[in-house]
């Protein structure tokens, strides 16, 4: 009896400890294309269009375009650093990990480097 009980009690633990590792990811399905960001800016949202091909990103926000450049650190992070910085919060780099994928969007967490705060948001393919 004892060795129908191990195998019982085995089977539950390996099906219970399979549920702890994340999902595999595709980050690589991300590295190039034209994406949307939404967020809220105070009461209003708003939202972001960018198109990315490796290591180069360009923006448009609000009428306005902005080329930022990207560095891979593993397939699922890298930094973004604008080439123009307007002010003194554009020339802080932004680390940014992407943490789930789906097979048209991810959800990142990012923050500035340096800074321990982080935040998350949701990016949609678009092309």
């Amino acid at each position: 009896m004892k060795p129908t009980y191990l195998l019982i009690f085995s089977a539950l633990l390996g099906l219970s400890l399979s549920g702890c590792f994340d999902k595999p990811r595709n980050c690589n399905d991300f590295k190039t294309g034209r994406f949307e960001f939404t967020t809220t800016i105070g009461t209003r949202i708003e939202t972001s269009v960018f198109t990315r091909e490796n290591d180069i990103e360009i923006e448009t926000f609000q009428g306005k375009s902005d080329t930022s450049d990207i560095r891979w650190i593993n397939a699922c992070e890298y930094i973004v650093t604008k080439r123009h910085p307007k002010n003194i919060a554009e020339q802080k780099a932004i680390h940014i990990k992407i943490r789930n994928t789906e097979p048209r969007a991810y959800t990142f967490e990012y923050n500035a480097v340096g800074t321990a705060k982080k935040l998350q948001g949701r990016v949609v393919k678009v092309d």
